[in-house]
């Protein structure tokens, strides 16, 4: 699977296809490909930014796949009607999964970092990489967002970077058991919560990952991790927790709206104070890893806590898009239960009333986790709060539809949740626009849908445009 060969990326937009193309042209291979996105005119700055490092973009229609040389990459989404995988297998072209592609590399490098749990991998994942960037690593990432450290006005999409050094950080997904295929020097497991697939498939899933690392970082404060780690030898983990015993202890924790410090303790050592640029208890527990990940690698404990000080966070991660007329907008890539409480608890530690937007990023996941999903929200909306659900994101393809939006809204009502089902997403946001008040904090929270991002943006312009009478405020774009 050599550099000098060409490949086709099926769906090269898409979050976990775009940093993997973006490696391999960076590495110097012969790289194209195709997305509904593109056909459609959607984030037309995400393939502006693809061709200038060099990625041919082709329409969705097959004209793109032309030779049995080519490689051609597609994810599990993609269906075997989509003209480009029936003119793969017309001309006979090899066809390769993301993660196949994806575990070769990363499993063909010397210091191999995998990031691994249901929720903050994409953080973890960010956090790691700062830290061996400023300590002169020049390490190779594949991130799954895009990380706001290493974005430049040239360069707005780096959800990846191509280092020189001897170090590859990747997420590794469970989501379709791929995680299966890789062979990490260092494993990071943060937590195991219910998402895409049954408690008792994570487990095995997550419980062979960690098993099969030099070293192990767990995150003994989630059970189901905890449970996972006691079966490793003690000298194959290093364990990490927010005030409980670990090799690694965050204590003395302080928040703010968007900052949180903390006093990192290690077995013998004196304490480090830690200031983090990201808020709330979830990002000190993603710290924890990605420090205890830096250690396993070699970086010494005051190096790795001079580093994170300047992690600027993730596009998407509880992202402060900006603040008018008194009301904060925060995009933020909540979608199962436990990535949306842990931002919900964060904005909780701080008054104001909560106007959600969450536009779930598909209806199987709905179906999968509604009961899960309907007590996170129900536990944490107040009186005054207002959450809204659209549709689920939809981008084409066959679907089955036997829980949506409305269903998880009746399932909120019957529980006493302040929450509404407005099918169309537009006017979902122009009434949460319209209900803002000083003092508001409004929140845009979804998954596999890049567009969600502008919508923030819009209602943020939306805010700072309104007058007092409702016949003067600002449409918003869809």
């Amino acid at each position: 699977m050599g550099l000098g060969k060409s490949y086709f990326f099926v769906g090269v937009g898409g979050s976990g296809m775009m940093p993997l193309a973006m490696i391999l042209a960076g590495r110097g291979a012969r790289v194209a490909g195709s997305d509904r996105s593109l056909d459609q005119g959607r984030v037309p700055a995400k393939f502006a930014a693809l061709e200038a490092l060099g990625i041919a973009l082709h329409p969705q229609d097959g004209s793109g796949i032309v030779s049995p040389e080519q490689i051609v990459i597609a994810s599990a989404a993609i269906e075997p009607t989509v003209p480009d995988m029936i003119a793969a297998e017309r001309v006979g072209a090899r066809r390769l999964s993301r993660a196949d592609l994806l575990s070769h590399l990363f499993n063909d490098t010397r210091v191999r970092i995998g990031v691994a749990g249901t929720s903050g991998k994409s953080t973890v994942t960010g956090m790691i990489a700062w830290i061996l960037h400023a300590t002169g690593h020049q390490p190779t990432v594949m991130n799954g967002a895009v990380m706001k450290n290493f974005a430049t006005p040239d360069a707005p999409f780096a959800s990846a970077l191509v280092g020189a050094g001897d170090a590859f950080v990747s997420e590794v997904d469970e989501s379709d058991g791929s995680i299966a295929l890789y062979r990490p020097d260092i494993a990071v497991l943060n937590n195991v919560s219910l998402d895409h697939k049954s408690m008792e498939e994570l487990r095995l899933l997550f419980g062979a990952f960690i098993a099969s690392a030099r070293t192990a970082i767990v995150n003994i404060a989630d059970a189901e991790a905890a449970a996972l780690a006691t079966r490793l030898p003690a000298a194959q983990r290093l364990t990490v927790a927010i005030d409980q015993p670990a090799d690694l202890v965050a204590r003395n924790l302080v928040e703010a709206p968007f900052a949180v410090s903390f006093d990192l303790s290690e077995a013998g050592a004196a304490a480090h104070r830690v200031t983090l640029r990201v808020p709330g208890r979830h990002n000190v527990a993603n710290a924890l890893a990605a420090i205890a990940a830096a250690r396993a690698a070699g970086i010494g404990l005051a190096d790795a806590v001079a580093a994170i000080a300047g992690f600027a966070g993730l596009k998407r991660r509880f992202d402060l898009i900006g603040e008018a007329g008194g009301v904060a907008v925060i995009d933020d890539f909540g979608h199962n239960p436990d990535k949306i409480g842990a931002t919900l608890d964060t904005l909780r530690a701080f008054p104001g009333r909560l106007l959600i937007l969450f536009q779930p990023h598909g209806y199987g996941p709905l179906k999968v986790m509604r009961a899960e999903l309907v007590d996170s929200l129900a536990a944490r909306l107040a009186p005054g709060d207002l959450l809204i659900l659209p549709d689920p994101v939809y981008q084409g393809g066959t679907v089955a539809r036997d829980v949506t939006s409305a269903d998880i809204v009746a399932d909120l009502a019957a529980r006493g949740a302040p929450t509404r089902y407005i099918a169309d997403r537009a006017e979902a946001a122009a009434m949460l626009v319209r209900e803002a008040q000083p003092g508001d904090r409004i929140i845009v929270m979804g998954a596999r849908d890049d567009t969600l991002s502008q919508l923030g943006a819009d209602m943020l312009a939306a805010l700072a445009t309104r007058t007092t009478g409702p016949q003067h405020r600002q449409p918003l774009a869809e």
